[in-house]
């Protein structure tokens, strides 16, 4: 990078830039941990001859302690899209209105985890409940690992809990499906899509946006006429941006497809369905007549229910990343 000419070339550039950027997110946590770890040792020593640096030690031996079970698991995002930014579609299931309900919980939930973690969300697309709630959303998220930390989220989500909709305040079970995609780079060889094979259509955009929305046919959506897929946004104000945005949710889609026919085929070859069965009820909300949250392929579980629904997911994401490791997956 040093180099007179290295901007001459710029798409190499590009490509070098983002693979220091890449190694430096990689070794920079590592470097900052050691040199932590010496400074630990002296204020060790320090503190046994200074008891007012003993509080000071154990504050930053606690921090240590947790940077390292945080850089534990980025190592183990070793996939080759666990860095890239992040499509998740939330849809409702069985459970009508509720269903609805329920997926408006999920969206809090995970925008609350998200922005907590320092990743940008934005909203592609979203369609209303008949009468509350939604029956779809997909958000966009930004950042670093995205992909990598959230793709354990894909499955069947359940909950369980005295419903605010019916009048005798019966219990009722709902579900709601989501899916995270990554989100492939514009010259990522690894999916392509055959502009034959696609329809594109145009129509004219809803919701926030000002006097925009009904005067442009902004929106786009785009069918894939092989799979039968459909991917649509509506989000940006200029069409080109809407078409370019659905074009990195159809490759994604198409990736997740080719994925699950890949495990679905391991499965039949390793008698694995059970686990690897998309689809299947993956978590479980209970809030009546006792309040958990559980992971039914970790094991990992919670009494504090609505800790998670305001967006503690750290333990559930760090449970599925380690049984990912474990079975060498």
């Amino acid at each position: 990078m040093s180099a007179g000419d290295f901007w001459d070339d710029r798409e190499r550039a590009r490509t070098v830039t983002a693979e220091l950027k890449r190694i430096n997110r990689a070794l920079k946590p590592i470097d900052n941990l050691d040199a932590e770890l010496k400074d630990l040792d002296v204020l060790q020593e320090l503190a046994g001859e200074d008891r007012d640096l003993a509080g000071e030690f154990k504050e930053r031996a606690e921090k240590f302690v947790s940077d390292v079970d945080a850089l534990e698991l980025r190592l183990m995002l070793s996939g080759p899209h666990d860095s890239h930014n992040a499509f998740m579609n939330i849809h409702a299931g069985a459970g009508g209105t509720e269903a609805g309900d329920w997926v408006m919980m999920l969206t809090r939930m995970y925008t609350m985890y998200l922005e907590s973690s320092g990743w940008e969300v934005k909203v592609l697309d979203s369609i209303p409940g008949e009468e509350a709630g939604l029956r779809k959303i997909t958000l966009n998220i930004i950042g670093d690992d995205a992909f990598g930390y959230l793709r354990g989220e894909t499955g069947v989500h359940r909950l369980v809990r005295l419903s605010p909709f019916d009048s005798a305040h019966r219990r009722h079970t709902s579900f709601a499906s989501v899916d995270v995609l990554p989100e492939m780079e514009e010259d990522d060889e690894e999916v392509e899509v055959n502009p034959d094979e696609i329809r594109v259509d145009t129509y004219r955009a809803s919701g926030a946006g000002g006097q925009h929305v009904n005067k442009t046919s902004s929106a786009v959506r785009i069918t894939h006429e092989p799979t039968g897929i459909v991917v649509q946004c509506q989000n940006e104000r200029s069409q080109h941006a809407n078409r370019r945005t659905a074009m990195a949710m159809l490759k994604a889609r198409l990736f997740l497809l080719r994925e699950r026919e890949r495990e679905e085929e391991l499965a039949r070859l390793y008698s694995d369905k059970g686990e690897i069965a998309f689809g299947s009820q993956i978590r479980s909300y209970v809030l009546h007549p006792y309040q958990m949250v559980k992971d039914h392929r970790t094991g990992y579980e919670t009494g504090n229910a609505q800790g998670v629904l305001d967006g503690d997911l750290d333990g559930f994401i760090a449970a599925y990343l380690r049984s990912r490791v474990a079975k060498g997956r």
